[in-house]
Parts: structure tokens; C-alpha cells; sequence
């Protein structure tokens, strides 16, 4: 009976414990990612979902502006101005988009800014569901004045 020696032989234990931890990790990597991108199309979803709720809304996404984005807390938000053109006294159900540097989808989330007299302008804070990375821009993916 043929030994092997013990060096080779602590050495091959270590190469696949190694072998076994990178490949867990790429798994716990994936893994992590299959959630993000789950919560970010769950709220994706139930942003528009809250879109739909809204009955007799006109399309009004050019009545509606994102500002700069800044944290609060570990949330990002961006405050969202509504200026009614109209002659009487309007709401606004506002679904603001982040989005990273890249263009990329990060989060959705919907505002409302109810009771804007007519020719004035009113403000609300959209804020993301979640903690987002990098330096996210807000921009009014959809606005409906009901």
C-alpha cells in the first residue's frame, strides 16, 4: 500500500475546501442578487399597480418635476414639484422612477400631491423603498392629474 504523503495530502484538503467556499460564495452571490432584482420588480409592480387605482386621471408628466436626490436616513428622496395649469384645484398621483448613473432601474415608488390651486405649484418628498447605492436620479416616470 502506496502512501501519500501528508503535505500533498493537507494541501489537496485545502484546494477543495477553497474550491468549495468560492463556489458557495458565487452561489450566496447569486442568490443575493436573485432577491434584489425580485424586491425591485415586486415594487415595480405595486407602483403600478397604485397607477391603475387612480380613475379619470389625465396624463400630466409635464406638470410634474423631480428634483435633485439626496439621503434621509438610509433612503434616498427627491422632492417632486406639481404645477397645475388648470383652472380649478387639482390632485396628482406621481410615479417617480430611481435610476443609477447607468440609466439602470434601482426602485419605484408613487406620490400624491392632492389639493394644487389652479396656476400654483406644490411640493412632495418621493422616497425609496430601500437603501440605494451609488448617486440614484429621480425621474417622473408617470403623472396623472385627477
Amino acid at each position: 500500500m502506496r502512501r501519500i504523503p501528508r503535505i500533498p495530502a493537507l494541501a489537496l484538503g485545502v484546494a477543495a475546501t477553497a474550491t468549495l467556499t468560492l463556489t458557495g460564495c458565487d452561489a450566496a452571490k447569486e442568490t443575493a442578487g436573485d432577491i434584489v432584482s425580485s424586491a425591485t420588480a415586486a415594487a415595480a409592480s405595486a407602483a403600478q399597480d397604485k397607477m391603475n387605482e387612480v380613475k379619470d386621471g389625465v396624463k400630466a408628466t409635464g406638470d410634474v418635476t423631480a428634483g435633485p436626490t439626496s439621503t434621509d436616513g438610509d433612503r434616498t428622496v427627491a422632492e417632486i414639484t406639481a404645477t397645475n395649469p388648470k383652472d380649478e384645484d387639482a390632485d396628482y398621483t406621481i410615479m417617480v422612477t430611481f435610476r443609477d448613473a447607468d440609466g439602470n432601474f434601482l426602485d419605484s415608488v408613487v406620490l400624491n400631491i392632492d389639493g394644487v390651486k389652479p396656476g400654483e405649484s406644490k411640493t412632495g418628498t418621493a422616497r425609496s423603498n430601500r437603501t440605494l447605492s451609488g448617486e440614484p436620479k429621480a425621474e417622473i416616470a408617470q403623472a396623472l392629474r385627477h
